[in-house]
């Protein structure tokens, strides 16, 4: 009987099915260390992934390119993650349930979120490629005052967004757990604090021109 030749085309098959196993083994790797907390490097990934550091930046140029890519579907939408709180209309309880939500999955996640912080910080043409999981959630927070403070007065509800961000954000909670040395739990609740007062601040300003 006459040996059959593999094809060309099978010999293609093969070489782009062995590079998605690597490509999907290094995404994988780089997701459980993100669970883990632990500080994230490309080494440290290739190691996981049992591929060569050479190979790990073939399919990814940089560490942020890679968790960015190892991020998505990690997190719950807005919607999920204020669930909690999704029959309240006050905006001070959903921004403090979105502050909260926010700087317990950047303690889940801090290596990875310091290591992204890090590789974008010197290179704002990079931003983009962090998840910034704090603008969804201030967002869906401050829905209900879409048709309140947002209709009478555009620019507060945006000063208040702008305001919120600097305090949601995983850089005020690295701020007060590595500059301030607060303990992380302390930390979260503290960022809560100037969270809720900063909304209930904008609040009490659009209360106070309304009255007659």
């Amino acid at each position: 009987m006459q040996k059959i030749e593999p094809t060309a085309p099978r010999s293609t098959d093969s070489r782009a099915n062995q590079k998605l196993r690597t490509r999907t083994a290094i995404l994988q790797a780089a997701a459980e260390l993100m669970r883990t907390g632990r500080e994230i490097t490309m080494p440290a990934v290739a190691k996981a992934a049992l591929v060569s550091e050479a190979t790990a930046y073939r399919y990814f140029p940089d560490l942020a390119t890679l968790l960015r890519e190892a991020m998505t579907g990690q997190w719950p939408t807005p919607a999920e993650a204020l669930a909690p709180v999704a029959d309240s209309s006050d905006p001070v309880e959903r921004v403090a349930a979105a502050t909260e939500h926010l700087l317990r999955t950047v303690l889940a996640y801090q290596g990875a979120t310091r290591a992204m912080i890090a590789a974008t910080m010197t290179q704002p043409a990079t931003t983009d490629a962090r998840p910034a999981l704090r603008v969804g959630l201030i967002d869906h927070a401050l829905a209900p005052l879409a048709d309140t403070l947002g209709a009478a007065d555009p620019a507060a509800l945006a000063q208040l967004r702008n305001d919120l961000m600097v305090v949601i954000s995983a850089e005020a909670l690295f701020t007060l757990t590595d500059l301030c040395r607060m303990p992380p739990e302390d930390a979260i609740a503290s960022a809560v604090h100037t969270a809720t007062t900063l909304t209930r601040a904008a609040l009490r300003e659009h209360a106070e021109r309304d009255r007659p």
